[in-house]
Protein backbone atom coordinates (compact mmCIF):
# COMPACT_ATOMS: atom_id res chain seq x y z
CA UNK A 1 0.00 0.00 0.00
CA UNK A 2 1.24 3.47 -0.88
CA UNK A 3 1.37 6.14 1.85
CA UNK A 4 1.50 9.85 1.07
CA UNK A 5 1.96 12.68 3.55
CA UNK A 6 1.08 15.55 1.23
CA UNK A 7 -0.55 16.26 -2.13
CA UNK A 8 2.93 16.69 -3.57
CA UNK A 9 3.71 13.04 -2.78
CA UNK A 10 1.06 11.75 -5.19
CA UNK A 11 2.77 10.45 -8.35
CA UNK A 12 2.43 12.80 -11.31
CA UNK A 13 1.11 9.99 -13.49
CA UNK A 14 -1.55 8.93 -10.99
CA UNK A 15 -4.70 7.95 -12.88
CA UNK A 16 -8.32 7.77 -11.85
CA UNK A 17 -9.24 6.33 -8.47
CA UNK A 18 -12.05 5.69 -6.01
CA UNK A 19 -11.75 7.91 -2.95
CA UNK A 20 -13.17 8.17 0.54
CA UNK A 21 -12.41 11.05 2.91
CA UNK A 22 -12.57 11.34 6.67
CA UNK A 23 -10.68 11.40 9.95
CA UNK A 24 -11.25 7.64 10.23
CA UNK A 25 -9.88 7.57 13.78
CA UNK A 26 -10.20 4.00 15.03
CA UNK A 27 -11.28 2.56 11.67
CA UNK A 28 -14.37 1.26 13.50
CA UNK A 29 -17.12 -0.91 12.05
CA UNK A 30 -18.92 2.03 10.49
CA UNK A 31 -15.66 3.16 8.87
CA UNK A 32 -15.01 -0.40 7.74
CA UNK A 33 -18.34 -0.46 5.94
CA UNK A 34 -17.59 2.79 4.07
CA UNK A 35 -14.01 1.84 3.23
CA UNK A 36 -15.13 -1.64 2.20
CA UNK A 37 -17.66 -0.14 -0.21
CA UNK A 38 -14.97 2.12 -1.68
CA UNK A 39 -12.67 -0.86 -2.18
CA UNK A 40 -15.48 -2.90 -3.76
CA UNK A 41 -16.35 -0.07 -6.17
CA UNK A 42 -12.66 0.34 -7.02
CA UNK A 43 -12.41 -3.35 -7.87
CA UNK A 44 -15.54 -3.11 -10.04
CA UNK A 45 -13.95 -0.26 -11.98
CA UNK A 46 -10.45 -1.72 -12.02
CA UNK A 47 -9.10 1.31 -10.17
CA UNK A 48 -7.13 1.86 -6.95
CA UNK A 49 -8.94 2.72 -3.72
CA UNK A 50 -7.61 5.77 -1.83
CA UNK A 51 -8.37 6.96 1.70
CA UNK A 52 -7.82 10.66 2.43
CA UNK A 53 -7.40 11.59 6.09
CA UNK A 54 -5.86 14.41 8.11
CA UNK A 55 -3.13 15.24 10.62
CA UNK A 56 -3.59 16.80 13.11
CA UNK A 57 -7.26 16.17 13.83
CA UNK A 58 -9.23 19.03 12.21
CA UNK A 59 -10.76 20.05 15.55
CA UNK A 60 -7.33 20.97 16.89
CA UNK A 61 -7.01 23.56 14.11
CA UNK A 62 -10.57 24.85 13.98
CA UNK A 63 -11.02 24.83 17.77
CA UNK A 64 -7.59 24.69 19.46
CA UNK A 65 -7.62 22.73 22.69
CA UNK A 66 -10.54 20.52 21.62
CA UNK A 67 -8.42 17.67 20.20
CA UNK A 68 -10.32 14.44 20.98
CA UNK A 69 -8.61 11.38 22.46
CA UNK A 70 -7.19 9.32 19.59
CA UNK A 71 -8.30 5.73 19.11
CA UNK A 72 -5.38 4.84 16.84
CA UNK A 73 -2.23 6.61 15.58
CA UNK A 74 -1.90 7.08 11.83
CA UNK A 75 0.47 4.13 11.25
CA UNK A 76 -2.04 1.82 12.98
CA UNK A 77 -4.90 3.25 10.91
CA UNK A 78 -2.89 2.59 7.76
CA UNK A 79 -2.36 -1.05 8.81
CA UNK A 80 -6.08 -1.49 9.38
CA UNK A 81 -6.94 0.16 6.07
CA UNK A 82 -4.44 -2.00 4.19
CA UNK A 83 -6.12 -5.08 5.65
CA UNK A 84 -9.39 -3.83 4.13
CA UNK A 85 -7.81 -3.69 0.69
CA UNK A 86 -7.00 0.02 0.43
CA UNK A 87 -4.31 0.77 -2.17
CA UNK A 88 -3.14 4.19 -0.93
CA UNK A 89 -3.58 6.45 2.08
CA UNK A 90 -3.12 10.22 1.82
CA UNK A 91 -2.58 11.96 5.17
CA UNK A 92 -3.11 15.64 4.47
CA UNK A 93 -1.51 18.23 6.77
CA UNK A 94 -4.55 20.03 8.20
CA UNK A 95 -3.49 23.66 8.52
CA UNK A 96 -5.41 26.88 9.12
CA UNK A 97 -5.02 27.72 5.44
CA UNK A 98 -6.28 24.29 4.39
CA UNK A 99 -9.29 24.61 6.73
CA UNK A 100 -10.37 27.73 4.85
CA UNK A 101 -10.78 26.03 1.48
CA UNK A 102 -14.35 26.19 0.23
CA UNK A 103 -16.01 22.85 -0.55
CA UNK A 104 -15.55 23.49 -4.26
CA UNK A 105 -11.88 24.42 -3.87
CA UNK A 106 -11.29 21.31 -1.74
CA UNK A 107 -12.93 19.10 -4.36
CA UNK A 108 -10.90 20.58 -7.20
CA UNK A 109 -7.58 20.68 -5.33
CA UNK A 110 -7.77 17.15 -3.88
CA UNK A 111 -10.31 15.06 -5.75
CA UNK A 112 -10.06 16.42 -9.27
CA UNK A 113 -6.53 17.71 -9.85
CA UNK A 114 -4.58 15.18 -7.76
CA UNK A 115 -6.57 11.99 -7.25
CA UNK A 116 -8.65 12.19 -10.46
CA UNK A 117 -11.60 10.71 -8.63
CA UNK A 118 -13.95 8.47 -10.60
CA UNK A 119 -16.08 7.81 -7.52
CA UNK A 120 -16.27 9.13 -3.96
CA UNK A 121 -17.77 7.02 -1.15
CA UNK A 122 -18.94 8.64 2.10
CA UNK A 123 -21.29 8.26 5.05
CA UNK A 124 -24.51 10.32 5.18
CA UNK A 125 -23.12 12.80 7.72
CA UNK A 126 -19.96 13.65 5.75
CA UNK A 127 -19.01 17.33 5.88
CA UNK A 128 -16.10 19.14 4.21
CA UNK A 129 -14.70 22.53 3.32
CA UNK A 130 -14.57 25.78 5.29
CA UNK A 131 -16.82 25.68 8.38
CA UNK A 132 -17.92 22.18 7.26
CA UNK A 133 -20.22 23.85 4.74
CA UNK A 134 -20.06 20.98 2.26
CA UNK A 135 -22.49 18.08 2.59
CA UNK A 136 -23.14 14.90 0.65
CA UNK A 137 -25.56 16.91 -1.49
CA UNK A 138 -22.80 19.44 -2.19
CA UNK A 139 -20.40 16.64 -3.08
CA UNK A 140 -22.95 15.08 -5.43
CA UNK A 141 -23.44 18.43 -7.19
CA UNK A 142 -19.67 18.84 -7.56
CA UNK A 143 -19.46 15.30 -8.89
CA UNK A 144 -21.89 16.19 -11.63
CA UNK A 145 -19.69 19.13 -12.58
CA UNK A 146 -16.34 17.36 -12.45
CA UNK A 147 -17.23 13.86 -13.52
CA UNK A 148 -17.21 11.66 -10.42
CA UNK A 149 -20.04 9.66 -8.88
CA UNK A 150 -20.93 9.83 -5.20
CA UNK A 151 -21.98 6.75 -3.23
CA UNK A 152 -23.49 7.12 0.25
CA UNK A 153 -23.22 4.30 2.79
CA UNK A 154 -25.47 4.14 5.84
CA UNK A 155 -23.78 3.75 9.22
CA UNK A 156 -24.02 0.64 11.36
CA UNK A 157 -26.30 0.72 14.38
CA UNK A 158 -25.76 -0.85 17.79
CA UNK A 159 -28.39 -3.41 18.69
CA UNK A 160 -31.17 -4.58 16.39
CA UNK A 161 -31.58 -3.18 12.91
CA UNK A 162 -32.68 0.43 12.93
CA UNK A 163 -32.32 0.86 16.67
CA UNK A 164 -29.63 2.21 18.95
CA UNK A 165 -26.75 4.60 18.35
CA UNK A 166 -24.74 4.66 15.14
CA UNK A 167 -21.22 3.31 15.43
CA UNK A 168 -18.89 6.28 15.70
CA UNK A 169 -15.49 7.33 16.99
CA UNK A 170 -17.15 9.49 19.65
CA UNK A 171 -19.14 6.50 20.92
CA UNK A 172 -15.99 4.38 21.10
CA UNK A 173 -14.22 7.16 23.03
CA UNK A 174 -17.06 7.42 25.55
CA UNK A 175 -17.06 3.67 26.17
CA UNK A 176 -13.28 3.58 26.59
CA UNK A 177 -13.35 6.55 28.97
CA UNK A 178 -15.92 4.65 31.05
CA UNK A 179 -13.80 1.49 31.12
CA UNK A 180 -16.28 -0.43 28.95
CA UNK A 181 -13.64 -1.97 26.72
CA UNK A 182 -15.97 -4.82 25.72
CA UNK A 183 -18.49 -2.26 24.42
CA UNK A 184 -15.71 -0.39 22.63
CA UNK A 185 -14.61 -3.64 20.98
CA UNK A 186 -18.15 -4.04 19.64
CA UNK A 187 -17.90 -0.63 18.00
CA UNK A 188 -14.32 -1.06 16.75
CA UNK A 189 -14.68 -4.64 15.61
CA UNK A 190 -11.59 -5.57 17.65
CA UNK A 191 -10.13 -4.79 21.11
CA UNK A 192 -9.04 -1.22 21.74
CA UNK A 193 -5.27 -0.91 21.43
CA UNK A 194 -2.87 1.47 23.20
CA UNK A 195 0.69 1.70 21.90
CA UNK A 196 3.82 3.22 23.38
CA UNK A 197 7.49 2.88 24.13
CA UNK A 198 8.40 0.99 27.30
CA UNK A 199 10.10 3.30 29.79
CA UNK A 200 11.46 2.93 33.31
CA UNK A 201 8.88 3.38 36.05
CA UNK A 202 8.95 3.01 39.81
CA UNK A 203 9.86 -0.70 39.39
CA UNK A 204 7.41 -1.68 42.14
CA UNK A 205 6.01 -4.51 40.06
CA UNK A 206 9.43 -6.07 39.66
CA UNK A 207 10.06 -5.73 43.39
CA UNK A 208 6.77 -7.54 44.05
CA UNK A 209 7.61 -10.32 41.57
CA UNK A 210 5.16 -9.04 38.93
CA UNK A 211 7.22 -6.95 36.49
CA UNK A 212 5.30 -4.61 34.22
CA UNK A 213 5.95 -2.80 30.97
CA UNK A 214 5.30 0.90 31.62
CA UNK A 215 4.14 2.56 28.38
CA UNK A 216 5.00 6.10 27.37
CA UNK A 217 1.91 6.79 25.25
CA UNK A 218 1.68 9.47 22.52
CA UNK A 219 -0.24 12.69 23.24
CA UNK A 220 -4.05 12.47 23.08
CA UNK A 221 -4.09 8.65 23.33
CA UNK A 222 -7.51 7.31 24.33
CA UNK A 223 -6.66 5.51 27.58
CA UNK A 224 -9.39 3.52 29.39
CA UNK A 225 -10.69 4.50 32.82
CA UNK A 226 -8.51 3.72 35.83
CA UNK A 227 -8.59 0.08 36.83
CA UNK A 228 -7.32 -3.41 36.09
CA UNK A 229 -8.01 -5.09 32.75
CA UNK A 230 -7.42 -8.37 30.97
CA UNK A 231 -5.84 -8.21 27.56
CA UNK A 232 -2.79 -8.84 25.45
CA UNK A 233 0.71 -7.42 25.25
CA UNK A 234 2.43 -7.59 21.87
CA UNK A 235 6.18 -6.98 21.71
CA UNK A 236 8.63 -7.87 18.93
CA UNK A 237 5.90 -9.86 17.20
CA UNK A 238 5.08 -11.97 20.27
CA UNK A 239 1.54 -11.80 21.67
CA UNK A 240 1.20 -12.57 25.37
CA UNK A 241 -1.79 -12.67 27.73
CA UNK A 242 -1.49 -9.72 30.10
CA UNK A 243 -2.90 -8.05 33.19
CA UNK A 244 -3.09 -4.33 32.50
CA UNK A 245 -3.21 -1.59 35.12
CA UNK A 246 -4.30 1.97 34.37
CA UNK A 247 -4.10 4.68 37.01
CA UNK A 248 -1.93 6.41 39.57
CA UNK A 249 -1.13 3.50 41.93
CA UNK A 250 -2.96 5.08 44.89
CA UNK A 251 -1.70 2.47 47.36
CA UNK A 252 1.78 3.95 46.81
CA UNK A 253 0.45 7.55 46.72
CA UNK A 254 1.23 7.91 43.03
CA UNK A 255 0.21 11.02 41.13
CA UNK A 256 1.17 10.23 37.53
CA UNK A 257 -1.34 8.26 35.48
CA UNK A 258 0.29 5.26 33.82
CA UNK A 259 -0.51 2.28 31.61
CA UNK A 260 1.36 -0.84 32.72
CA UNK A 261 1.10 -4.42 31.44
CA UNK A 262 2.30 -7.64 33.03
CA UNK A 263 2.71 -10.60 30.67
CA UNK A 264 1.33 -13.59 32.57
CA UNK A 265 4.03 -15.97 33.74
CA UNK A 266 6.85 -13.91 32.24
CA UNK A 267 9.56 -12.45 34.45
CA UNK A 268 12.34 -12.67 31.85
CA UNK A 269 11.28 -9.90 29.49
CA UNK A 270 13.50 -6.88 28.83
CA UNK A 271 11.31 -4.48 26.86
CA UNK A 272 12.85 -1.12 27.74
CA UNK A 273 13.03 1.14 24.70
CA UNK A 274 10.77 -1.11 22.62
CA UNK A 275 7.51 0.00 21.08
CA UNK A 276 4.76 -2.34 22.26
CA UNK A 277 1.00 -2.66 21.92
CA UNK A 278 -1.57 -3.40 24.61
CA UNK A 279 -5.04 -4.67 23.64
CA UNK A 280 -7.80 -4.27 26.25
CA UNK A 281 -10.37 -7.07 26.23
CA UNK A 282 -12.15 -7.04 29.61
CA UNK A 283 -12.55 -4.86 32.70
CA UNK A 284 -11.58 -6.70 35.89
CA UNK A 285 -11.98 -4.10 38.66
CA UNK A 286 -11.59 -0.45 39.51
CA UNK A 287 -8.55 1.12 41.11
CA UNK A 288 -8.35 0.57 44.88
CA UNK A 289 -6.26 1.37 47.93
CA UNK A 290 -5.40 -1.31 50.51
CA UNK A 291 -4.80 -1.43 54.25
CA UNK A 292 -1.55 -3.35 53.87
CA UNK A 293 0.94 -4.67 51.35
CA UNK A 294 -0.28 -8.20 52.07
CA UNK A 295 -3.83 -7.18 51.15
CA UNK A 296 -2.54 -5.66 47.92
CA UNK A 297 -0.60 -8.82 47.04
CA UNK A 298 -3.63 -10.99 47.75
CA UNK A 299 -5.76 -8.84 45.45
CA UNK A 300 -3.10 -8.89 42.73
CA UNK A 301 -3.05 -12.70 42.90
CA UNK A 302 -6.83 -12.67 42.45
CA UNK A 303 -6.45 -10.28 39.51
CA UNK A 304 -3.94 -12.57 37.81
CA UNK A 305 -6.22 -15.58 38.26
CA UNK A 306 -9.12 -13.64 36.75
CA UNK A 307 -7.04 -12.38 33.84
CA UNK A 308 -5.83 -15.91 33.16
CA UNK A 309 -9.44 -17.08 32.99
CA UNK A 310 -10.46 -14.23 30.70
CA UNK A 311 -7.60 -14.81 28.25
CA UNK A 312 -7.59 -18.62 28.30
CA UNK A 313 -9.57 -18.81 25.07
CA UNK A 314 -6.86 -16.93 23.15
Amino acid sequence: MQRWRDLADIPGDWGRSVVTIGSYDGVHRGHQLIIGRAVARARELGLPAVVVTFDPHPKEVTRPGSHPPLLAPHPRRAELMAALGVDAVLVLPFTKEFSQLTPADFAVKVLVEKLHARAVVEGPNFRFGHRAAGTVATLTELGGTYGFEVLVVDLYERGTAGEGEAFSSSLARRLIAAGDVAGAAEVLGRPHRVEGVVVHGARRGRELGIPTANLDTPPYTAVPADGVYAGWLTAAGERMAAAISVGTNPHFHGTERTVEAHALGRTDLDLYGMRVAVDFTAFVRGQETFDSLDALLEKMADDLRRVRELTSGG
